[in-house]
């Protein structure tokens, strides 16, 4: 059973356990962090040399160094539909329906994949955030266990025998809250940075996609 494992042993493990947590939640909290800043950073330059254009003819010609980021990855996507539709001589059952809603279809498609990319990691934040206290308690739990076990073995209760045990296993419940503090503050803060630059992205391919059809319209005039 669980009194024959040596309470070094299962208090070290759940150090180890925790300490895994840590370091992944700090590489997550640095790459995820790059990742929000370079997609913001990217979002206005691509945004002001896209609204610059005056037609999307001149647009779509921009350098391929513009067309960085989710609202240029969004803006080709469109891009490249509207050029896909012009050139099927025979309609396919992909441009089957009104041009405005499958402009609308393929927009928020790409959309959705940048959505995935900006919350990649926010799950493994969450379960660190959840996990993190109750690997701790249970190496608490065990540890005090093997100190209850020690202690009716020798037949002694001072408190040099209990503090000493107790304490260390103590310590697995101090710091499975201090790997669990980070994690949830930073999920908290990602997720509202995805709620942010999700809110960007839906007002570009709104935009976008009144550029596009008032474009379509004065080619039919």
């Amino acid at each position: 059973m669980l009194h024959h494992i040596s309470p070094t042993v299962i208090v070290d493990g759940t150090f180890y356990v925790l300490l895994t947590f840590s370091v992944a939640t700090w590489t997550l909290i640095i790459f995820k962090s790059w990742q929000f800043w370079k997609n913001s950073a990217w979002n206005r330059l691509f945004n002001s040399a896209f609204w610059a254009s005056a037609t999307l003819a001149e647009a779509e010609a921009l350098p391929a160094s513009a067309f960085r980021g989710p609202q240029a990855r969004i803006a080709r996507q469109g891009l490249a539909w509207l050029a896909e539709s012009r050139q099927v001589s025979a309609k396919s059952l992909k441009f089957r329906g009104t041009p405005s809603e499958l402009l609308e279809q393929s927009l928020f498609v790409q959309m959705q994949e940048e959505q995935h990319l900006m919350e990649s990691g926010l799950t493994l934040l969450a379960s660190i955030g959840s996990t993190a206290p109750f690997v701790g308690l249970f190496g608490t739990v065990l540890g005090i266990m093997h100190a209850m076990h020690q202690i009716t073995e020798s037949g002694s209760t001072s408190l040099d025998v209990v503090a000493g045990p107790i304490g260390d296993a103590l310590v697995a419940t101090a710091i499975g809250i201090a790997v669990a503090v980070p994690a949830v503050l930073a999920y908290n803060f990602f997720l509202r940075r995805v709620k942010l630059q999700r809110a960007g992205l839906e007002n570009f391919v709104t935009s976008f996609m009144h550029a596009a059809l008032s474009t379509d319209a004065q080619n039919k005039e």
